[in-house]
């Protein structure tokens, strides 16, 4: 039996609730939105794990819900982090079977950017022992992510169109694509990004800062018909993407990379061409999905970053106790993910 210290260093919200206001998913200061602490170590109920952390992964959405703009709201002096890889060291009643084994997990309750958490057993996913504890930290939400949008996509044609396409989740979607034979459309902010996507799958890559990005897409549009478009940014481009697209065009949304607020220029295409804009929650699609169509994902994800086919880029590692100093200087390094350990 694992013998477990009174306490634990964590990294806590300093706000409730929600800001009411929506800047994005940047942070000048992190001091602005969390502080050092010593906290008990949490105690499992049923259900429950306790997990030691080995590694977390900083997400846009860790950022947008410690200043107040996600869709959940914040518990003041409680850890921040939604995901990480660690070891179950006790757990409640019903979670048993997951003692003793490493795993990749969601926080609920009980934030990842501390020593340890506690989230529900049904949040956790066993990892293979070819699994790096990096990958692991990161095998949830983005991975599940794309397998979950790009699935959506297949059912509606040969090619996508993916926003924000040089993020770890956009590269996923990318070669995921390729790999399914369809076609994605990768939108991006720079041009030196386009050849790297372009190689990891990437049908085409349009870059948004060339003027005649939009009449380059109508055409794009015109031959490849894409009726769904994966959008991490919901900015006016997006927009005018969407109203690009043919009849039956879906805009899912499952992010907020930009403060803009986009307006409907063409409400008629709702109308008269049965288009339609919609959202994507990986929570709900966990809580909805059959336990036997969840299972073969998680496999998928696993056999991809086990034989190298994804992984998971890391643009900088920080202890937890250098959090609060230095995440938000590691976060503007660009195409990769910031990593914490203990």
């Amino acid at each position: 039996m694992t013998t477990l210290p009174p306490n634990m260093f964590a990294v806590i919200q300093t706000h409730d609730g929600y800001s009411g206001s929506a800047t994005g998913p940047f942070i000048e200061d992190a001091a602005d939105w969390l502080a050092e602490a010593e906290l008990p170590v949490p105690e499992p109920g049923p259900g429950q794990v306790l997990i030691k952390l080995r590694t977390a992964s900083v997400n846009p959405s860790d950022l947008h819900f410690i200043k107040g703009e996600y869709g959940q709201p914040r518990v003041k002096g409680t850890p921040a982090g939604f995901e990480g890889c660690g070891d179950v060291v006790a757990t409640g009643t019903g979670a048993e079977a997951l003692q003793g084994q490493r795993v990749a997990f969601v926080a609920a309750g009980s934030g990842a950017w501390a020593e340890y958490v506690v989230t529900q057993a049904l949040m956790c996913i066993p990892l293979r022992p070819d699994i790096s504890d990096e990958d692991g930290s990161a095998q949830v939400i983005n991975p599940m992510t794309a397998m979950a949008m790009v699935d959506i996509a297949r059912g509606a044609g040969d090619a996508f169109v993916v926003s924000a396409a040089t993020s770890q989740l956009g590269k996923l979607m990318c070669s995921l694509g390729r790999d399914l034979g369809l076609k994605p459309i990768a939108i991006v902010r720079r041009a030196e990004a386009v050849e790297s996507l372009k190689e990891l799958g990437a049908h085409e890559v349009l870059v948004t800062s060339d003027p005649d990005m939009i009449q380059k897409f109508a055409e794009l549009s015109m031959e490849l018909k894409p009726r769904v478009f994966l959008d991490a940014v919901t900015d006016q481009v997006s927009e005018q993407i969407f109203c690009s697209m043919p009849n039956g065009a879906r805009w899912v949304i499952y992010g907020k990379l930009s403060p803009e607020l986009p307006k409907l220029t063409q409400t008629g295409q709702l109308i008269f061409m049965g288009k339609r804009i919609e959202g994507f929650w990986l929570t709900k699609w966990m809580t909805s999905t059959p336990p036997a169509d969840q299972m073969r994902v998680v496999g998928e994800v696993q056999a991809r970053f086990a034989d190298g086919r994804w992984k998971t880029d890391v643009s900088e590692r920080l202890g937890l106790r250098d959090v609060v100093a230095n995440l938000a200087n590691a976060l503007k390094k660009s195409d990769g993910k910031v990593i914490i350990t203990p």
